[in-house]
Order: structure tokens, then C-alpha cells, then sequence
């Protein structure tokens, strides 16, 4: 009797992972894109700051062939934050600008300590497909060396 009501506690418990499980995992659809074949292809290059002052860090995406940027899109990069707390940026939300073929986005920044400091946010943007768009979020990794 034992042995059987393990073994049913045991499926219950397996199936009920099985469920969590599912309903957790990404569906792909339309409208989303993957790691494999995204829209976009996201350029940043790392920048050197000096301690205190201003400084810029240039980031691009470039539109995949086939695609086109939604241009009545609110495009932007947003959550930025710094690994160590070493680095302030000028805004919390930065638009982009539609350029040709890509998206470019200017993120005023300043270092306030010496050394290598990782950055990360969302870009959040938009473009249209063949006969679809869709807005998708990108991560932005990037590093900010702090000069004296």
C-alpha cells in the first residue's frame, strides 16, 4: 500500500513539475525574434572617461536585411545601471535616433572612480518584417573606464 501511494505521490509530483515547468519556458511566436535571427544588431563600442567629467558612449543597432526600424516607435535605452554603482548617467531613459538603416543612441555618463566599470540596460525598440512588427528588448553590455 505504501509503495503504491509513493509511486502516485511521485507522478503527481511529475506532472506538476512538467506544468511549472512549461508555463515558464518562452513560447516563440510571431512578432518575437531570437538569439539565432534578430532585426537588429547591436554596436557599442567601450569609452574612457575621465573621473567627473562628461563623456558620451555611442551605441548603434543596425537594421538585418529585410527588416526596417519602426519609426513611430518610442526607441530607447532604459534601466541603465553600473555593476559597482561607479557610474551616473545623465538620463534614466534615452531615445534613439533613426538613422539610415539603424538606430543610434547618444548615453550621456559620467565615471566617478578609476577603473573598469560594467554597464548594462534595455534598448526597447521597434521594426516591421515582412508583413509583421513587433517591439523587442536588446540588452546593452558595455564597460566605462574611469581615468584620472
Amino acid at each position: 500500500m505504501k509503495k503504491r501511494a509513493d509511486s502516485r505521490l511521485t507522478r503527481v509530483l511529475a506532472l506538476a513539475t512538467v506544468a511549472a515547468v512549461s508555463t515558464c519556458l518562452p513560447v516563440q511566436g510571431r512578432g518575437q525574434t531570437t538569439a539565432e535571427d534578430p532585426a537588429y544588431v547591436v554596436e557599442v563600442a567601450d569609452v574612457t572617461a575621465k573621473v567627473g567629467e562628461p563623456a558620451v558612449l555611442h551605441a548603434t543597432l543596425r537594421v538585418r536585411d529585410g527588416y526596417r526600424v519602426l519609426k513611430t516607435y518610442n526607441n530607447r535605452v532604459m534601466e541603465l545601471s553600473s555593476l559597482d554603482g561607479s557610474i551616473t548617467f545623465d538620463r534614466r531613459v534615452v531615445p534613439g535616433t533613426a538613422q539610415d538603416g539603424g538606430i543610434d543612441f547618444a548615453i550621456g555618463l559620467r565615471a566617478t572612480r578609476v577603473g573598469r566599470h560594467p554597464i548594462n540596460g534595455y534598448f526597447r525598440v521597434g521594426y516591421i518584417g515582412t508583413g509583421e512588427f513587433a517591439m523587442v528588448s536588446l540588452r546593452l553590455i558595455a564597460n566605462v573606464n574611469g581615468a584620472e
